[in-house]
């Protein structure tokens, strides 16, 4: 039997993923938790990451090419002296080379990787080529030509040397930067080979992982939903039931505001943003 929709409230849960639970797994375990109709994520984890998965309900679910390009901080540890064919601990190691990293060494060549660089992505990556996943082939023994994109590395910490050639770091990147290729790229320019260990994210945009939720959490409905208008720090403005009625028909209506982006409401109702330009007013991003 179908379940009931109990939620048609949309807003934003902070999923505090483990590893070893794909993105999607989570996505349901909220959608099924609130009873909601549909669901999303606002940028996947892979299944042996952990840390912050920001997940979509109902209409908030259109907030995800918002988020595309929103930065993101990871904790990740980097294990140098080998690489393997996922650029993480869990592949097969393909090449290997003795060494012992120093400290000052990481540390300096970490500086080296902030501002923009162009990356290749990982074999093993969500990568779309042909319409099919990069790691799709990779899995079947088939090698893809992927092409390097220009990421951005704001900040590159070492925060602990762990043990021999084993360094944990917090990297705070632009949306779509690969951390596997970051150890591979840091582990070359320390002359050596590097593979990924582990991953946690703890900040996607202004979403933090101290406020997120356990799967058990969520499961036992022991959890709150962020309401979408918190997410932006535009000003507000009231629009009576008429100029909603021409926006909801795409006309623009006038309004004596400065240019720019506000949160727009009916009553108590978040209607989404709109966009003012020269005194007229329309709908940047509708969620209703």
């Amino acid at each position: 039997m179908a379940r009931e929709i109990r939620t048609t409230k949309s807003g934003i849960v902070l999923v505090n993923k483990p590893v070893g639970m794909s993105s999607n797994k989570a996505v349901n375990i909220v959608k099924f938790a609130l009873g909601a109709k549909k669901c999303g994520h606002l940028g996947t984890l892979d299944l042996e990451g952990q840390g912050l998965l920001p997940v979509t309900v109902n209409n908030a679910t259109k907030l995800f090419d918002y988020f595309l390009n929103k930065d993101k901080t990871y904790e990740t540890v980097f294990v140098f002296g080998f690489e393997t064919d996922t650029l993480d601990t869990s592949g097969q190691i393909l090449k290997q080379k003795a060494c012992d990293i120093s400290e000052n060494k990481v540390e300096l060549a970490c500086k080296s990787f902030i501002g923009k660089y162009m990356q290749m992505p990982p074999q093993y990556s969500a990568k779309k080529v042909g319409g099919q996943s990069a790691y799709k082939s990779a899995r079947k023994g088939q090698f893809v030509e992927l092409q390097p994109k220009q990421v951005e590395i704001y900040a590159f910490k070492l925060l602990e040397k762990i043990e021999k050639n084993t360094y944990r770091f917090s990297v705070s990147c632009s949306s779509g930067t690969y951390i596997r290729s970051l150890c591979r790229d840091l582990a070359e320019s320390l002359g050596t080979y590097g593979s990924m260990q582990c991953i946690i994210r703890t900040r996607c945009g202004g979403f933090v992982l101290d406020d997120a939720f356990t799967i058990q959490q969520i499961e036992n409905g022991d959890f709150n939903m962020i309401s979408p208008e918190t997410v932006f720090d535009y000003p507000e403005l009231k629009l009576s039931n008429a100029e909603c009625e021409k926006l909801y028909n795409g006309q623009k209506i006038n309004k004596a505001e400065k240019n720019g982006n506000f949160k727009l409401f009916s009553g108590e109702d978040f209607l989404g943003i709109g966009q003012v330009e020269n005194g007229s007013l329309c709908f940047k991003l509708r969620l209703f």
